[in-house]
């Protein structure tokens, strides 16, 4: 058995001197590239980016039409 000793979380605190810079990378016409090599207008753009949330994709399917929904009409001469 092997015991696991809890101890309580202090909050992690750097110096400035122990810190170091990250990198962000983005994708960009299908490869990835560093933010830091992009010229100011480029890096301006990405920094206006909003992030990108896809919401559940709705039920597809009659039950999930509206009942006034006209019937759909073939574009097949009848």
């Amino acid at each position: 058995m092997i015991a696991v000793i809890e101890r309580p979380q202090e909050p992690l605190t750097l110096r400035d001197e122990e810190r170091q810079r990250c990198e962000v990378w983005t994708r960009v016409m299908g490869y990835h590239r560093p933010v830091a090599s992009f010229n100011i207008g480029k890096q301006g753009e990405v920094a206006e980016r909003l992030p990108f949330e896809e919401s559940a994709r709705p039920a597809v399917g009659p039950a999930s039409l509206p009942a006034d929904l006209p019937a759909r009409r073939s574009c097949q001469p009848a």
